[in-house]
């Protein structure tokens, strides 16, 4: 997938522009790398990193051709602190009724369905970035106006290789 693409599901919602710039997954501070750079869901990540139980704060979703669209805030359990920015695009089609709702729903986050329904996935990261924190990250995720937050754009898919969604994935400042 072109670099263009893998931005699209935060495209949607909020327009490109120049301060994102793709990097190699070695060039990432060391605590933002040890979160990023894994082929597994970024719930249970970032679950284990806090050691606290992640929860799904859905800020617009939109339903288009099967597709649920949605911008969210994952935040710790505990603390309600933040953990990251995700802008999503879930293949709906790919899910049994009883996940398929706790998705329309927003009760959980993606990884916390697929773990709490057994479903068997697989995870492709595709591309790491840099992003200069705009308006809308500073008042998600805390950050100053232009401080240098990292993501991830990845590929969540079923066993069989049909598509689940495509997530891309901005952290929060993070410290060790």
């Amino acid at each position: 997938m072109p670099e263009t693409d893998l931005l699209a599901p935060l495209r949607r919602f909020y327009p490109a522009h120049a301060l994102v710039s793709f990097v190699s997954a070695e060039t990432l501070p060391a605590p933002e790398r040890g979160l990023l750079v894994h082929d597994g869901d970024m719930t249970s990540r970032l679950g284990a990193h806090h050691g606290s139980a992640i929860t799904l704060e859905a800020h617009e979703m939109t339903l288009a051709d099967g597709f649920l669209h949605r911008v969210s805030i994952l935040r710790r359990g505990d603390t309600g602190a933040a953990v990251e920015f995700g802008a999503i695009r879930i293949a709906l089609d790919g899910f049994a009724a009883g996940p398929r709702g706790q998705i329309e729903r927003a009760e959980l986050p993606l990884g916390a369905v697929l773990v709490e329904n057994a479903i068997p996935f697989t995870s492709h990261p595709g591309g790491f970035f840099a992003i200069g924190a705009t308006a809308y990250l500073t008042e998600y995720l805390g950050a100053v106006p232009g401080q240098v937050l990292y993501g991830r754009c990845n590929q969540l898919r079923h066993d069989d290789g049909r598509l689940l969604a495509d997530v891309v994935e901005i952290l929060p400042p993070v410290s060790a």
